[in-house]
């Protein structure tokens, strides 16, 4: 299996990894830390795939797809921080004041998950911020050791993950998902 990962400028592919089965759902759509927490609880069923299939319009696209082959198999969301609730969080600490790019949700749809596309996922959202001209990117992963992480609950990603991807522990947060903490984790771009 040969995985390329793409801006996510295509909606239909990106409603196929994050999207619900059913339209008028009110799941995530990878929202809850893009946009301020008002807009996102006003924004129902519909409306959610609507303002995303307006992000996906928009550049630079609201995140990379990884495809295996013309099917599309994962994402991550990978925007500037000062575009994201990450912004403003009082949990997640600004370690500088450099522009930096957050990647803050990796998804890998079922059928598809421990075949390396959560790695390629990284990879291509490093890149992709880094063809954007961010100086350095930052992540908010689990740090969960060895625990097992509850498989959705684990879209903040894990700690391993980043560190094989050429990320360092940056800071501590006051952040904790699902009974792990999470950490800032930062890699520079030039």
């Amino acid at each position: 299996m040969t995985i390329e990962v793409r801006p996510a400028s295509v909606f239909e592919d990106v409603r196929d990894v994050v999207g619900p089965k059913s339209p008028d759902a009110n799941v995530c759509w990878c929202l809850s830390y893009r946009i301020p927490s008002k807009l996102n609880n006003e924004l129902r069923g519909p409306a959610r795939g609507e303002y995303v299939a307006k992000l996906c319009r928009n550049q630079p696209p609201p995140g990379v797809l990884a495809y295996d082959g013309d099917t599309p198999v994962g994402w991550a969301a990978v925007a500037p921080r000062s575009d994201t609730a990450f912004a403003h969080s009082r949990k997640i600490p600004h370690v500088d004041d450099l522009p930096v790019w957050s990647l803050w949700c990796i998804r890998v749809r079922p059928g598809h998950r421990k075949q390396g596309i959560t790695h390629a996922l990284i990879a291509g959202a490093v890149e992709f911020a880094r063809s954007q001209g961010a100086p350095a990117i930052e992540a908010y992963p689990l740090d969960n050791g060895d625990a097992k992480v509850d498989t959705t609950m684990a879209y903040a990603g894990l700690r391993k993950n980043f560190e094989r991807a050429g990320f360092t522990h940056a800071a501590d947060t006051t952040s904790v998902l699902a009974g792990h903490p999470r950490i800032l984790m930062r890699r520079t771009l030039h």
